[in-house]
């Protein structure tokens, strides 16, 4: 259990101590609601608690009222230093010097395990990253998908996840064969054509100049006569064509 989980449970009991254990099932639908978390303020303490305004309404009671209650109730916690009312009704907890030597032994002695669950119960879970878009130019959000892709997958293996990692190589289908499209067009142009306006549904970036000059210089005009044939229009030519051989 990490150290949030613990306080938002003795917040709870400390409720339980103010209302009865009667009254609170009255709000017991509510519970789920409350939360002890960073203040979005480090100023503020080192946890912040949202019981006081999810639980006021269905107790008869003002959100500040019972935020001062529970403050009061909370700073009787040897581990809490000072508990204080923020706002409307927030409470929030600066934690003894304690708390955080007790959290620093703990790290030491788990080591490379800590902070490892099995809060995920062995679910499966599929993580696609890194999948670049085949029909353009690689770039640095591509670098960056790998990193947070890879960061969120350990981390769901960390919480007790079944984690498969997915590449999905997309080189075939409808993108592909527009790609395909797109820079025999270029080829063309490199072949001294005059394309005029790339067409509405091909890929009109100059990134392809590049594609179909390296074309131009592998097969000459061998691939000129590719546009008339049959295999071109039902798509088996293009994803020839896109991977550099000729078709059959």
């Amino acid at each position: 259990m990490n150290l949030f989980c613990e306080f938002e449970q003795r917040i709870r009991a400390a409720v339980e101590v103010i209302v009865g254990a009667d009254k609170l099932g009255v709000a017991s639908s509510m519970l789920d609601r409350v939360n002890a978390e960073p203040p979005r303020d480090p100023a503020h303490g080192d946890v912040a608690t949202n019981a006081a305004m999810v639980l006021a309404r269905p107790l008869g009671v003002k959100p500040r009222d019972l935020a001062l209650r529970i403050a009061t109730c909370m700073e009787a916690d040897p581990d809490v230093e000072t508990a204080q009312v923020a706002g409307p009704g927030f409470v929030n907890l600066r934690l003894s010097d304690v708390v955080w030597g007790r959290q620093l032994v703990g790290i030491l002695r788990t080591g490379l395990t800590y902070g490892h669950s099995d809060a995920g119960a062995r679910q499966k879970v599929n993580v696609e990253y890194v999948s670049a878009n085949p029909t353009g130019p690689m770039h640095v959000g591509h670098c960056r998908g790998a990193v947070v892709g890879d960061a969120i997958a350990s981390l769901l293996a960390t919480a007790g996840y079944l984690v498969t990692r997915e590449y999905y190589i997309n080189d075939a289908g409808s993108q592909v064969d527009i790609l395909a499209r797109s820079a025999y067009l270029r080829y063309r142009e490199a072949l001294g054509e005059e394309i005029g306006e790339i067409p509405n549904g091909l890929y009109p970036g100059d990134y392809l100049k590049p594609v179909g000059h390296s074309l131009k210089v592998e097969f000459s005009d061998r691939l000129v006569s590719l546009e008339e044939r049959e295999a071109w229009r039902s798509g088996n030519g293009c994803r020839s064509f896109a991977s550099g051989r000729l078709p059959p």
